[in-house]
């Protein structure tokens, strides 16, 4: 008789957990159909990362129910950094095209050192307080940034590689070691060339170009 009841008793707690067990995972598939038909995405294609973000109640979806409709478990958080520079339309699209149309030939690398060169500028006191004013100034009647001059910096189309270059230069990334100036050797006139090798003092190397800081 106890075996009788023993094995009624077990049969009964084996239901019950069946039957919750079912619940669970019907309320799981419930729940990550209605977040499926939200985004307008078959529910087999649903990843975590999404189910997440999109569930707007604050549930979600169960590690088995996502585990169970064959998708890779994806959680992860991207975090944006805040540029350093509270810059104007106009500066930003002036930084944009003086390093497009300095070092649009060269390497990514070398497209954000002509941008740390102009943000040096703009924190120097020798030098104008804004992008635009950096990019535009003129000593002696000449300009400083060639293509400001010549208008070539209106010419040029803003490459991908030349919006990243300036948003790490933006974001603080600065590899130029405090360069306030650079030059092309090849093409530079030859009495600008000398001024650079007599009054200012020498960094690097970079591509095309060669980098210098004030000599004081």
């Amino acid at each position: 008789m106890m075996a009788v009841m023993y094995k009624r008793a077990l049969a009964g707690l084996v239901a019950v957990n069946m039957l919750f067990l079912c619940g669970y995972i019907s309320v799981s598939e419930i729940r990550t159909a209605r977040i499926a038909v939200a985004m307008k995405t078959p529910v087999s294609e649903l990843k975590l990362d999404e189910a997440l973000t999109a569930d707007k109640s604050g549930s979600t979806l169960g590690i088995t129910a996502v585990a169970a409709s064959g998708q890779r478990v994806v959680g992860y958080h991207v975090l944006e950094k805040e540029t350093l520079y509270d810059l104007s339309d106009g500066d930003l699209e002036a930084l944009y095209r003086i390093v497009e149309a300095e070092a649009g030939s060269e390497d990514e690398d070398g497209k954000l050192l002509v941008a740390n060169v102009v943000l040096n500028r703009m924190e120097d006191p020798s030098f104008p307080d804004t992008v635009e004013e950096v990019v535009f100034q003129e000593v002696d009647g000449e300009y400083q940034f060639s293509p400001a001059g010549s208008g070539r910096i209106y010419k040029v189309t803003v490459s991908d590689e030349t919006v990243a270059a300036v948003q790490r230069a933006l974001k603080g990334e600065d590899i130029s070691e405090g360069a306030l100036y650079f030059a092309s050797r090849r093409y530079a006139d030859r009495s600008r060339m000398s001024w650079f090798d007599t009054h200012l003092t020498y960094l690097f190397q970079h591509g095309g170009h060669e980098f210098y800081t004030s000599s004081r």
